[in-house]
């Protein structure tokens, strides 16, 4: 039986042709890429070094006591400085290093826009000293000398501050007091950290001890106030009394 096949020729023919076309191929892949690769190039030289998408405008997002002039001066953003050599961590850095500043954010907004936001540290308790009346957040970071607003809890340590240890006792105590209970506070003392105590605005006093098991103690106090009494100490939660 005869069985048609080609002829060794016509396979290396075909095999030459493929060859070919695949270089070919592959130079138009590469002369595409090369030429792509160049407008890429020029495309950013043109954005980093013309004025064609500049900064027109830098904007101020911030609903506190900072003002934009103060905080766009910090910032340091230059009015027709292309929009790709803007600095943005830099700026932020520097907007961040506003005291009162807990977080900031710098970001371009095409074609022409720089944003600056900024979320203002929020004081949870204050105290007193020589200088005046000292705000600190919710990290113990002491930020502003002023009035404390109505509401923030005085704090009465030996030596408030960030690094402090009977000042974050403090901190932990009255974020770990039940919400109800967290906004009647006027003043949480901490002598040191085993010894946490919150006067409530009425005079009633939370004896809390340290901050230990105060997932328990919150829970233990919350039925505790229900009683009549002066004291309330659930420094040992097993065993709390009313005084």
């Amino acid at each position: 039986m005869l069985v048609d096949s080609a002829a060794p020729s016509d396979h290396v023919g075909r095999g030459s042709a493929d060859r070919a076309r695949a270089r070919s191929l592959r130079r138009r892949v590469f002369l595409i890429g090369g030429v792509s690769a160049v407008l890429i190039v020029a495309l950013v030289g043109t954005l980093w070094f013309s004025p064609l998408m500049s900064v027109k405008r830098v904007e101020y997002v911030g609903d506190g006591m900072l003002s934009s002039e103060e905080v766009l001066a910090q910032a340091g953003i230059q009015e027709g400085t292309p929009l790709l050599r803007v600095d943005t961590a830099a700026a932020a850095q520097r907007v961040a290093g506003i005291p009162r500043v807990a977080e900031a954010r710098v970001r371009r907004e095409y074609p022409s826009t720089v944003q600056v936001s900024v979320t203002e540290r929020i004081p949870v308790v204050f105290f007193d000293s020589p200088e005046g009346t000292h705000l600190m957040d919710a990290t113990g970071v002491d930020y502003a000398i002023e009035p404390p607003p109505f509401g923030v809890v005085r704090l009465v340590t030996p030596t408030p501050g960030r690094d402090d240890h009977a000042t974050q006792a403090a901190l932990g105590v009255l974020e770990a007091l039940p919400e109800s209970v967290r906004f009647q506070v006027s003043e949480v003392a901490a002598p040191t950290i085993s010894s946490v105590s919150a006067t409530l605005v009425d005079g009633r006093v939370v004896v809390w001890g340290s901050v230990d098991d105060s997932e328990r103690k919150s829970a233990v106090l919350s039925v505790l106030l229900t009683q009549p009494g002066q004291i309330f100490d659930v420094s040992s939660p097993q065993l709390p009394t009313v005084k």
